[in-house]
């Protein structure tokens, strides 16, 4: 599935002469928008961090939308593009997996793009503001009940996300009911592109950081993570169905803001900068 996708993909930009750059392995696909282009429409970075090439010029016939390009309508055998919109909405996961310094379960929630404004976090409403930089999971096909050996068949590929915490909404607030602190608005940027899978050499050994104003609060290796994507995928499918779109986020390692001494929260004017090797980085200012 995954491969005829870029295989199409790849094929329909060779025959177009304005082939800027030789194809490689490594995929990174975009939903992006311009202000000379009507909505939203699919991209190939040139690289991380790189150009984004317009898919809908060469082949209008594809998807223009993330979801509808996942859930393969119009093209069945396509491969699936980055989540920098919600990418679907309705469902929240419960995520389970953890690291081995920071073992605390957490929740799927609202989701914004790689460079979106951070909500004000010096309201009333929310005064303990954290970060958390996590390996996001994107899927890329429906299942339930999915065995941990075939949970790989199901995922399109992987991103960044930043978990953005509200620790007093988590702790004290509504009646400990943590869910909430999850789930403001602006709170989960993903991005800066989905990199398929296979152009992945191994989801569980890559360098994770969190930079808050240059300072780096947050560094490991998702190789400390308790339970794998495939572990992860066979547990929670045993209770929700996955459908293309769905988004898991992996658990962060230490160094989050509640747990120094003193506690550090956001604050107005910090910049977030979450970033996890071969996927790239993303940046968020808190206003």
């Amino acid at each position: 599935m995954l491969v005829s996708g870029k295989r199409r993909l790849l094929t329909a930009l060779l025959q177009a002469q304005k082939w800027p750059f030789q194809p490689s392995r490594d995929m990174r696909l975009v939903q992006f928008r311009a202000p000379h282009l009507v909505g939203p429409h699919l991209g190939l970075e040139t690289g991380n961090g790189g150009g984004v090439i317009n898919l809908n010029a060469f082949d209008p016939t594809l998807p223009k939308t993330m979801t509808q390009f996942l859930d393969g309508q119009h093209h069945p055998e396509a491969a699936a593009l980055v989540p920098l919109h919600p990418p679907r909405s309705g469902k929240q996961h419960q995520q389970v997996m953890l690291y081995i310094s920071h073992c605390i379960p957490e929740f799927d929630h609202l989701i914004m793009g790689p460079e979106a404004t951070a909500a004000h976090y010096s309201s009333p409403t929310l005064q303990e503001v954290d970060w958390e930089v996590e390996l996001a999971v994107v899927m890329g096909k429906k299942g339930k009940h999915i065995k941990a050996t075939d949970a790989m068949a199901h995922v399109a590929g992987f991103t960044v996300a930043h978990d953005v915490s509200a620790r007093d909404w988590l702790t004290r607030r509504n009646g400990k009911q943590w869910l909430l602190g999850k789930t403001f608005d602006t709170f989960c940027p993903l991005g800066p592109a989905l990199v398929t899978k296979d152009s992945v050499a191994d989801p569980h050994n890559l360098k994770i950081c969190c930079r808050v104003n240059g300072e780096v609060v947050q560094s490991s290796n998702t190789n400390q993570m308790v339970f794998k994507t495939e572990d992860l995928i066979a547990w929670v499918s045993q209770f929700v169905t996955f459908y293309p779109g769905d988004v898991i986020l992996t658990g962060t390692p230490p160094g989050v803001g509640v747990f120094r001494k003193p506690p550090v929260f956001l604050k107005k004017g910090d910049e977030v900068q979450c970033e996890i090797e071969e996927l790239g980085v993303i940046i968020n200012k808190v206003v």
